[in-house]
């Protein structure tokens, strides 16, 4: 359950290994990490659309040499006929979590691939994309991950009409026209048969102009300083700040040295909670999280080592796959890119049978609240890649998780095995993790954080200790249910050594 892998000159990390088999082959033929993350998520795009694909949106952080990364948001914006009044005058008082077009904005995930091949690409796009129009056109096995979902989606989309179980044949036949018109340029996929359909789909929350807008920018990732490295992330819309704000928190804890301790899973929870109790509040697109960093001392001292301190009263201020590629000239792309809630909202473009994202649950529907649904307007999201270097801004690590509102929680933990307590990637990605439950969607922890139970996985030390301090403690299979965590990490010789999640059952780290 613990396995490290290790490569000289590149590796992809993925939860299919025919998308990291994909991303290698780009390696090979002399491509970037851009190339293979691209070709490994085109692929994903194909085989695991109950966790990502051309519908929904993507992040990335790229490092290319030494010093900070560059930080990528290619989430997309809700459409011009965005309007939160209609919502609530039909009763809505959240955003519609399922079969509502309303709660997906425009898909920014082309765009990302888009942006980060024009910038980090070394192959013809067509080439990158091939391994993924050859899987979608002869067809792919469907994993043990993704047959569960198939009896509910299949009156929804016939591409999955006749797949019962695992092994069985599926085609995607308009998704493979939908890749293949991508690699002739960003209008053949957003203003061709998908950005059509995704217009009658949309029955006027979408225009054409919103479609020809790009999704995709560059902009300056987050960072922090913990055990002895720099943790970079990317700023608001996404979550990741609560990553950052943990970690801080953490770092200045009297930690254990041995994670089997129930003292230290009871610091780091409560490093999380103090963490992400607000964040309802400081989450939206733009917000400077500036002074919730800076307020890392404060909210330690909030944590005691023998209970769980209330956070309720405390002043304020999804489905998903992450993968990860380092290629022998040192350059690597941490990549998330989601659906939001498995299939995400339900509605598929039927031309192409591409589903579209949910991640318009992110927004509020509270009047003038700064995340209120809006045309223009990007939600807040859970997405969370992250990246490590040195001191001197030499690559360390790359790494991610899917998990909804629990990703910062999952790489806290992660991240904490690899820095602070040493451990290797297959130790810090295989052991059993705790996450804070809602008992509702995954995506509304932060609504009631006092409320939340700290589920702890199969196999875990720690529910006897939590309990003693106070927690309320649930209990849960070893799986998918806490993350696909993906690692690659630069030894001090040169050396990668890779995880994929032993959760993700078909997940691969592949090197060169």
């Amino acid at each position: 359950m613990h396995n490290t892998r290790y490569a000289r000159s590149g590796m992809v990390s993925t939860v299919d290994h025919l998308a990291s088999r994909a991303g290698v082959a780009m390696l090979e033929r002399g491509g970037s990490a851009a190339d293979a993350a691209i070709a490994a998520n085109a692929v994903l795009a194909v085989t695991a659309p109950h966790m990502c694909g051309l519908g929904g949106d993507l992040f990335a952080l790229v490092h290319d040499g030494s010093g900070a990364p560059a930080a990528l948001n290619a989430s997309g914006r809700a459409g011009s006929g965005a309007d939160p009044e209609r919502l609530r005058a039909d009763g809505h008082e959240s955003m519609p979590f399922h079969h509502d077009v309303r709660s997906a904005p425009v898909p920014g995930c082309a765009d990302g691939w888009l942006a980060l091949h024009v910038r980090y690409g070394r192959l013809p796009l067509a080439e990158v994309l091939a391994p993924a129009i050859g899987y979608a056109t002869g067809g792919f096995p469907a994993s043990p991950l993704l047959a569960p979902a198939l009896p509910t989606v299949g009156p929804l989309c016939e591409d999955f009409a006749s797949a019962r179980s695992a092994g069985d044949l599926i085609r995607r036949p308009g998704v493979a026209r939908a890749l293949s018109a991508l690699a002739g340029g960003r209008d053949g996929f957003y203003l061709g048969e998908f950005g059509e359909g995704l217009l009658a789909v949309g029955d006027g929350e979408y225009t054409e102009d919103d479609l020809a807008r790009s999704s995709a920018e560059w902009t300056d990732p987050l960072r922090v300083r913990v055990f002895g490295h720099d943790v970079w992330t990317m700023p608001p819309n996404s979550q990741g700040y609560l990553l950052l704000l943990g970690l801080a928190v953490a770092e200045g804890l009297d930690l254990p040295a041995d994670p089997a301790d129930p003292l230290w899973a009871h610091l780091l929870v409560e490093s999380a909670r103090v963490a992400g109790h607000d964040r309802p509040e400081l989450l939206y697109e733009g917000a400077s999280v500036t002074a919730a960093l800076d307020s890392a001392a404060e909210r330690r001292a909030l944590i005691a080592p023998d209970r769980r301190v209330p956070v309720r009263d405390l002043a304020a201020a999804g489905d998903t796959t992450y993968l990860c590629a380092v290629d022998g000239d040192g350059m690597a792309v941490s990549l998330i890119q989601s659906n939001a809630a498995g299939f995400g909202s339900l509605v598929f473009e039927p031309r192409t049978g591409i589903n579209l994202h949910n991640r318009g649950i992110g927004f509020s529907l509270v009047p003038g609240h700064p995340a209120e649904y809006g045309s223009g307007r990007r939600p807040p999201h859970t997405l969370v890649p992250a990246l490590i270097t040195h001191p001197d801004g030499a690559l360390r690590s790359v790494v991610g998780t899917m998990g909804g509102d629990a990703q910062p929680q999952i790489l806290l933990q992660v991240i904490t095995r690899l820095l602070a307590c040493g451990q290797a990637p297959g130790e810090a990605i295989g052991a059993a993790r705790w996450r804070l439950g809602s008992g509702g969607t995954g995506f509304d922890t932060w609504r009631a954080p006092d409320e939340a139970v700290v589920e702890v996985e199969e196999g875990a030390p720690w529910a006897e200790g939590l309990v003693r301090r106070g927690h309320p403690v649930g209990a849960l299979p070893y799986g998918s249910a806490f993350g696909h965590a993906h690692l690659i990490d630069v030894l001090p010789s040169g050396v990668l050594a890779g995880a994929a999640d032993p959760r993700s059952l078909i997940g691969a780290a592949l090197g060169l």
